[in-house]
Order: structure tokens, then sequence, then C-alpha cells
């Protein structure tokens, strides 16, 4: 996992994707924006898993997490939506 973001986009974000919305039933992926704080494992990153619900303004996402399927809380902005 990167530590740094490039230079030019250091502290910048894309409010379209602190605002996104996704439905239960989603396949989301787990990518870490630096410039916020992370609130997940970081063995979380890169992986992928469902959307299961809402919670006030983080998401529920179940994640098989070696062999066991788990649920974590994870912000908008940390999640990009799989086709």
């Amino acid at each position: 996992m990167a530590r740094k973001k490039p230079v030019r986009t250091r502290g910048k974000l894309k409010f379209s994707n602190y605002f996104q919305k996704f439905e239960k039933g989603d396949n989301v992926a787990v990518v870490a924006e630096l410039s916020q704080e992370i609130n997940f494992p970081k063995r979380l990153q890169g992986k992928t898993g469902l959307v299961d619900g809402k919670q006030g303004e983080v998401y529920i996402v179940k994640i098989k997490d070696i062999s066991k399927e788990k649920k974590f809380l994870i912000k908008p902005i940390h999640l990009r939506k799989v086709k």
C-alpha cells in the first residue's frame, strides 16, 4: 500500500467519491484514500466485498477475511464500485 499520494494530488478530495451512494448487495472494492483517516485494518486494502447496509454515514461491508466472513464499517470515500 502506498504511504503517500503524488505531490499534485496531495490533500485533494473528490467530492463525488465522498458523497457516492451504494445499494444493498453492491460489489465494492476497498481502496484507502490516504488524505482521510483510515478506520479499517490495513489488510483490507484491495479486498472486495458486498454492501450489507448503511449505518449513519458509513456502509456495512461484508468481506471474507481468511476463512470467515466479517462485517466492517467503512466510509464511502474508501470504497469503489466493482462491475
